[in-house]
């Protein structure tokens, strides 16, 4: 049995000016301590919102594990969160970002129940409607998310529409469903939390008097998404520590 030393989680948040995605963070950091009391869990953010993570990482006295607290694996967890550990000095390793993990679509399916979505509803159409990247593969993960979330439906399509990248958009994503044969159609943000861009979603869906579903927002599958990408981290074997690897203690099972 290896005991080793507990490592501080980050959790890092892209950051936003709107404070409702600061808040959304601090409920979902919240969630993990209760899952994890003896888990010692830090929120910080890449930019807009505060403590900023190197402020964070430069004042823990131990290893730390920065979670993303992101969707995507595109620019800010490929090439920002990676820089500012880099560039902290400390003793630090990145988990995976959350993706379109099970749990989550989980969280998503329910939000679309909320707002009376029924799997069985043949004339239903569902914009999943997301952020959108410069990165290929970030934006095919998003499609895999509607693909996913229609799955044991009688839907009668669902696609993506971009919030921030010109196609597809959402009004091209509407056209989409409609040839398809929806009758109604209600969208559903794959975010975590609502902000600016959320606000622009459900300008587009009031305009086109279509219901929309919450964002996952701050629920015990996330938090424990977010632990699962932690311990994923922790038990690497490729993964490094940008300085040292904490040191750990080895036992003998009882009886060896």
């Amino acid at each position: 049995m290896r005991i080793a030393r507990l490592v501080t989680l980050v959790l890092t948040a892209h950051g936003s000016a709107d404070p409702r995605s600061a808040t959304v963070t601090r409920a979902i950091a919240g969630r993990i301590r209760r899952i994890r009391p003896d888990l010692d869990v830090r929120v910080a953010f890449c930019e807009q919102s505060f403590p900023a993570l190197p402020d964070v990482l430069g004042s823990l006295r131990g290893p730390a594990v920065v979670t993303p607290l992101l969707l995507a694996d595109a620019y800010h967890s490929r090439v920002d969160i990676p820089a500012l550990i880099a560039a902290s000095g400390v003793e630090a390793r990145q988990a995976p970002v959350l993706g379109n993990d099970p749990a989550l679509l989980a969280v998503f399916r329910q939000r679309l129940t909320e707002v009376g979505v029924s799997r069985h509803d043949d004339g239903l159409g569902v914009i999943v409607a997301a952020v959108g990247s410069s990165d290929p593969s970030a934006n095919a993960a998003t499609a895999e998310v509607a693909r996913r979330v229609a799955s044991g439906t009688r839907w009668a399509a669902s696609t993506v529409g971009l919030a921030t990248r010109p196609h597809p958009s959402l009004a091209e994503a509407e056209e989409k469903l409609r040839a398809a044969g929806a009758q109604r159609i209600v969208v559903a943000p794959w975010f975590l939390a609502p902000g600016v861009i959320t606000d622009r979603v459900a300008e587009f869906a009031r305009a086109r008097g279509f219901a929309m579903a919450q964002p996952l927002g701050a629920h015990n599958l996330v938090a424990a998404t977010v632990l699962d990408r932690y311990e994923l981290a922790l038990t690497s074997v490729s993964g490094t520590w940008s300085v040292a690897a904490p040191p750990v203690a080895v036992a003998q099972r009882p009886g060896a």
